[in-house]
């Protein structure tokens, strides 16, 4: 990546600082309890992304993009890091995707307040608490606590979708559910095909995950700038 995280972050939280509308990832990665159990949904390729130029703030969906992308690339490492059985390179991993997800609350956090932020953070700590449980769980090969770590992934996507539509009207709960169970679905491909050792398959899957993270945060910079046209850019 071409540029930090942490100046994104603060970048996109001040390009909207004084909005404000309206628990953090623990240290031991937690996931909160899972209030449903509904099938994760299945990868699909994703439809390509808008480009930078052809949004309303550029610079927004830029950072988006940046934050977004730096969850996929930290858990991946993690996932990496439990196949090789480097405990050292999965902690660091595992930091890096809290550090990450810190960020991504504080920009929420400049467009929404701190105690929108804090709840993001709450939120992500479940989804990557979910993503590390079902990593350390098909490792071990643990189906009974992958399935959990699946049913808990699934209700995180449910709870995360609730709270975007809430803060923002352009962001309806159906479809942004639906974008979070597609991007569960990915990780668990992705654990499965590292798991496997399958390289070639991994780096397809990769591919597309990709893909659909930009589809994730093009929606969000999208509907941050149209319910904030005039302080996105």
């Amino acid at each position: 990546m071409s540029m930090s995280l942490k100046p994104l972050g603060l970048a996109v939280a001040l390009a909207l600082a004084g909005c404000n509308q309206a628990a953090p990832p623990a240290a031991d990665g937690t996931a909160p309890e899972a209030t449903e159990a509904a099938p994760v949904a299945t990868p699909a390729e994703p439809a390509a992304a808008p480009a930078v130029a052809e949004v309303a703030a550029p610079k927004l969906q830029a950072a988006m993009r940046e934050l977004w992308h730096g969850h996929i690339v930290h858990a991946r490492d993690y996932a990496l890091a439990v196949h090789a059985g480097n405990a050292a390179d999965a902690k660091a991993a595992a930091d890096a995707v809290v550090d990450n997800a810190k960020q991504i609350a504080g920009a929420v956090g400049g467009f929404y307040g701190d105690a929108a932020g804090d709840q993001m953070l709450t939120l992500l700590g479940g989804h990557w608490g979910a993503v590390k449980a079902l990593t350390d769980t098909r490792a071990a090969k643990d189906e009974a606590g992958s399935s959990k770590a699946m049913a808990d992934l699934t209700a995180n996507a449910s709870e995360i979708a609730k709270f975007l539509a809430g803060a923002n009207p352009n962001l309806p709960e159906d479809t942004v559910r639906g974008l979070l169970l597609a991007h569960g679905a990915h990780h668990s491909s992705q654990i499965d095909l590292i798991l496997k050792g399958d390289t070639a398959a991994e780096a397809s899957e990769w591919t597309a995950m990709q893909g659909h993270m930009d589809m994730i945060a093009d929606a969000l910079a999208g509907a941050i700038a149209k319910q904030f046209p005039e302080k996105a850019s």
